[in-house]
């Protein structure tokens, strides 16, 4: 379902010894429960948020590129929740240096997944392929209280 991303080759990691605390995390919240026009609403909150974040305006193509890619797979995955698991509950958006993720809380039980085989052609079907390609990588976290449903993630690198 997931993919994993190797290291990059300039990734060398910590020297041994030293202590790496990551940057904190910038986070936005949206409720999406009864919300009308949810997709827009999700692409809206979230073309604020890389706006606040300096992804917008974009000041190259690969910058444009990026926060173009952040909106379709919010509008994907908020698309899926609403077509499978009875519409979604909450976007949050986390920003940190290098990574945007984006996770989509819904309260179906179904486990999304692109479709096999992919048929470009075939109208339909194609948004979580679509999330698969763009993303470095994705999941899916149950709820672990006993409570149904899901959260779904997908994690996109930052513009350089």
């Amino acid at each position: 379902m997931s993919t994993t991303r190797p290291n990059a080759a300039d990734d060398r990691g910590p020297e041994q010894g030293e202590v790496v605390v990551p940057p904190p995390a910038q986070v936005r919240r949206l409720l999406l429960s009864g919300v009308s026009g949810i997709v827009p609403a999700a692409r809206d909150f979230t073309r604020q948020a890389l706006h606040d974040w300096g992804w917008l305006p974009a000041g190259s193509a690969d910058r444009r590129a990026a926060a173009e890619d952040a909106l379709l797979v919010v509008s994907e995955l908020v698309t899926n929740a609403c077509l499978h698991a009875g519409g979604p509950e909450e976007l949050r958006l986390y920003s940190q240096s290098k990574v945007l993720r984006l996770e989509v809380v819904d309260g179906g039980a179904g486990t999304p997944a692109p479709r096999t085989p992919h048929r470009a052609g075939r109208p339909g079907g194609h948004g979580m392929f679509i999330v698969q390609r763009l993303c470095l990588d994705w999941g899916v976290v149950r709820n672990r209280d006993g409570r149904p449903g899901k959260t779904v993630w997908a994690e996109l690198a930052a513009p350089a």
